[in-house]
């Protein structure tokens, strides 16, 4: 059985990006579930992808993006937790379940931890197979694209903000580069938790969207000294959260922003790998640097009940049928996005 997929067919460019057919997926577990799609969603990590990753060796054509959602097709003979005709999203973390950190419930931190799209076919496809472990029940009233760009970007601000840096209500939290699907959740969750947020973009309309959202103050990071600015908001004492996954360009005037105790969380660095950091001031200020990676199963059942509430759904950019999924890479690369980019795989 063969399936229509949005696929990679080399390391280098996004121009290697095409529909193609690929043989689909087969369920091989008694606790596999097979999904028919009906969208998938885009996420930053998808563009190092295409450039490659160490360590991760990829099998061309590989399927593309981590996001996803769709109708339960078939299930494995242990599945109880779903059915045939379910309408679901994916957590795209799958984990083994059985090494010393899964049995702790720390399933992002499994010695086998791997990403659907990263290190794993990805979900822009006619049919994905996951463990039903990895599936969480669509809102009714949830629109396919919101459920298909729910889950990688507010799991990890969600163990960024609530399990790593702690966000209690009352303090200030500083989001760099709004507008991403990370940021655009950690402003959802900060306002959520009763925080008060600043958000920086080099976009004043992603500002606006931003200020629409609820966020605080808005700072273009373009046009102002951000340190200096936020010192003016907030005082001298600086902020007690900053959320950072841009890296070296700015990871000094993140530290510069924080407060005494003040805790630094980062899930990545889209502009290079490599801070510096002055160690002086870490230990006399007594700051904390938390780094971050998705999430648990407790982790992602927390924010699918959000889901349910009505509180916590992503903000949607745009969405495009599959064989324009080039298009989608390309805005996304060019940062020109408020939101997630979602990939219509069947109307």
């Amino acid at each position: 059985m063969v399936m229509k997929a949005l696929t990679l067919a080399q390391l280098g460019s996004a121009d290697y990006i095409a529909v193609r057919e690929v043989p689909a997926p087969t369920l091989s577990n008694p606790d596999d579930v097979m999904i028919r799609m009906r969208a998938a969603a885009l996420n930053r990590l998808d563009l190092f992808v295409i450039n490659g990753l160490p360590g991760v060796n990829l099998s061309f054509p590989h399927i593309m993006a981590g996001d996803g959602a769709g109708v339960v097709e078939r299930v494995g003979a242990a599945v109880k937790n779903v059915q045939p005709g379910d309408r679901v999203m994916i957590n795209p973390g799958i984990s083994c379940f059985h090494c010393p950190s899964c049995q702790a419930g720390e399933h992002s931190l499994c010695e086998t931890y791997r990403l659907l799209g990263e290190h794993l076919p990805g979900t822009a496809a006619e049919f994905v197979v996951v463990p039903a472990a990895n599936l969480g029940q669509v809102p009714d009233r949830m629109p396919w694209p919101q459920a298909a760009a729910f889950s990688l970007a507010t799991l990890t601000a969600w163990r960024m903000l609530i399990t790593r840096a702690v966000l209690r209500p009352g303090e200030t939290v500083l989001i760099w580069g709004i507008g991403g699907g990370v940021a655009m959740a950690a402003l959802q969750i900060a306002k959520l938790t009763g925080a008060r947020v600043i958000a920086t973009s080099s976009s004043d309309e992603k500002l606006a969207r931003a200020g629409e959202l609820g966020a605080d103050h808005l700072l273009n990071h373009a046009a102002v000294d951000v340190p200096a600015e936020v010192r003016k908001l907030v005082g001298r004492q600086g902020v007690e959260v900053v959320v950072d996954n841009v890296g070296e360009k700015t990871w000094e005037k993140s530290l510069r922003c924080l407060g005494r105790m003040g805790r630094l969380v980062t899930c990545g660095g889209t502009t290079g790998p490599l801070v510096v950091t002055d160690v002086r001031k870490l230990f006399w200020y007594q700051y904390s640097i938390l780094g971050s990676t998705m999430g648990n199963l407790r982790e992602y059942q927390a924010i699918v009940r959000l889901a349910h509430q009505g509180k916590l759904w992503p903000v949607i950019d745009e969405v495009v049928p599959m064989d324009k999924g080039r298009e989608a890479f390309a805005r996304l690369q060019a940062g020109e996005q408020t939101g997630k980019l979602v990939i219509e795989v069947a109307a």
